[in-house]
């Protein structure tokens, strides 16, 4: 039996291939056919270009149906995919093509000058450009192949893809994703969630991470599902698409928007059957605002880029609640359980460190064997890094002990608008420049975001720091959700007696914008 995920995507195309794969926001509508072809052709490219077995595929473009095609026809051809968030400037993906040593790299063509010159500089051969308005050399040069492509033998545990997630100390990690555990989490969900294959999926997410390119668009490929597909969250879209559709998936910045939204009511979403939340945490304020308008209970889960979904609060009534502040239950198949700092599991109600098992559990950090051990026990659990509890309670509600709460992080993550921001990183560049002696970078709580990045800095003596200059400087160089709304500038950071900085201590301190 073929492994390749995409054979279980292909076994579970629909019997009429003419009917809507994926519907776009500017009123173009992409067959199952159309499906088939474009990765055939896309796939016949790659594979023309004779790549070495296990070839990496690095992709920085706008999202596009193409674009999704674009991660298939990967797939097919037996390659690894790897997206990059487009947000990223020319220092961070310097880094990821020099790690990944990928044999393509996708880009825009508004990218191309200086994403050439890095992949060039790393001896990647093979450079193509693909905009969010179907043009670019990847689709000038698949249109002269075939639309008939044979699907690519592979195994369980043959790489599926490669998705950088950063640590707080160094550089960023590549984790290892097998066919296997990308397609056991796919139908675990495909089970868990009650997909259907006349659910109608509004695709509002980005497709460079686990949401919307692993968890969304699975969901719907394995159900036979067809897709709304629109480039972000715009809320005159939701209002247009959610009475046509039955599923959603956003991150929490998402909700908040909708219930800020007036004519977003209980009429305007009569059609659909699930609201899933995800990428960060949702506020109780939040989920208890949308139940009230609109009487759906969203659904919170958790999961990783080292895991995918982990654990998630019931689809089914009859299997338990929803329960707002919770993740909710393990999914079948995967295990979870708390740990105190002693290796002992910890009980109901103590909060602990969050470890994992399961076949979503990823292969390990590229090229980070010692990492990798590193974050494994010797009992074959993953340590998440995550901090949680079993049961207990939350806003004053008793929780069953089966459902888990994640109730910090072990290290000094921020999550903004459901991305990943890890402030070594951003610390790294500031100290680099003129007059900085020293920064600390924290997440305090917003509104909108769930978490802002700021930077407390420590001016060099006699130096003068411009709070907008440098603000500036950083947006020319890193992603913008990760360039800090605030900079306060201090004479000294507080430490404790080891010499640490104590972020807890400049979180009291600038725990508002």
């Amino acid at each position: 039996m073929n492994a390749n995920l995409f054979a279980l995507f292909e076994s579970r195309f629909p019997a009429d291939r003419t009917a809507c794969c994926i519907e776009t926001h500017d009123g173009l509508y992409y067959t199952w056919d159309d499906l088939d072809r474009a990765t055939a052709k896309i796939a016949n490219l790659l594979t023309a270009l004779t790549l070495p077995a296990g070839a990496r595929v690095a992709v920085q473009v706008e999202k596009s149906v193409e674009a999704l095609c674009l991660y298939l026809a990967t797939l097919r051809a037996g390659l690894v995919y790897l997206p990059l968030n487009t947000a990223y400037q020319e220092a961070e993906i310097d880094y990821f093509v020099g790690d990944a040593e990928p044999a393509v790299v996708v880009c825009s063509s508004a990218n191309f000058g200086w994403v050439s010159k890095v992949a060039f500089k790393h001896n990647t051969h093979h450079v193509f450009t693909l905009d969010e308005n179907r043009t670019g050399s990847l689709l000038q040069r698949a249109a002269m192949q075939p639309d008939q492509f044979t699907t690519v033998a592979r195994q369980d545990d043959d790489l599926a893809a490669i998705l950088y997630t950063s640590g707080t100390t160094g550089r960023s990690k590549g984790a290892m994703l097998t066919h296997r555990n990308l397609a056991s989490n796919a139908q675990t969900l495909h089970e868990a969630w009650g997909w259907r294959s006349d659910d109608v999926l509004l695709h509002m997410l980005p497709i460079f991470h686990v949401h919307g390119l692993f968890v969304a668009s699975h969901g719907a490929l394995l159900a036979g599902a067809k897709m709304i597909w629109a480039p972000k969250l715009d809320m005159a879209q939701i209002l247009k698409f959610i009475p046509r559709a039955t599923v959603m998936m956003g991150v929490p910045t998402y909700y908040v928007r909708m219930v800020q939204e007036p004519r977003f009511d209980r009429e305007v979403c009569a059609n659909m059957r699930l609201f899933v939340s995800g990428s960060a945490p949702l506020l109780l304020e939040t989920f208890d605002a949308f139940r009230e308008r609109t009487g759906h209970t969203i659904l919170e889960r958790y999961g990783m880029s080292e895991t995918v979904m982990l654990v998630s609060n019931p689809y089914d009534p009859a299997q338990g609640e929803r329960i707002g502040g919770t993740v909710g239950l393990p999914l079948p198949g995967v295990s979870v359980r708390v740990m105190d700092g002693e290796g002992r599991a910890c009980e109901p109600g103590v909060i602990g460190n969050v470890e994992v098992k399961g076949p979503n559990v990823f292969k390990g950090y590229w090229r980070m064997p010692e990492k990798t051990a590193q974050e494994f026990t010797a009992d074959g659990w993953f340590r998440t890094g995550d901090v949680g509890r079993f049961g207990a309670e939350v806003a004053g509600r008793a929780v069953p002990d089966s459902y888990l709460t994640i109730v910090g992080r072990s290290k000094d993550l921020i999550i903004s608008g459901g991305y990943n921001v890890y402030p070594k990183e951003i610390e790294s560049f500031i100290d680099e420049m003129p007059g900085v002696a020293e920064s600390a970078v924290i997440g305090v709580p917003h509104a909108d975001f769930g978490e802002a990045v700021v930077a407390v800095v420590v001016r060099k003596p006699g130096a003068e720091i411009d709070e907008a200059g440098l603000i500036g400087t950083l947006k020319g160089r890193i992603a913008n959700f990760k360039v800090p709304k605030r900079v306060h500038v201090v004479e000294e950071l507080p430490r404790n007696t080891m010499g640490k900085v104590q972020k807890n201590v400049l979180r009291e301190q600038y725990n508002t914008l």
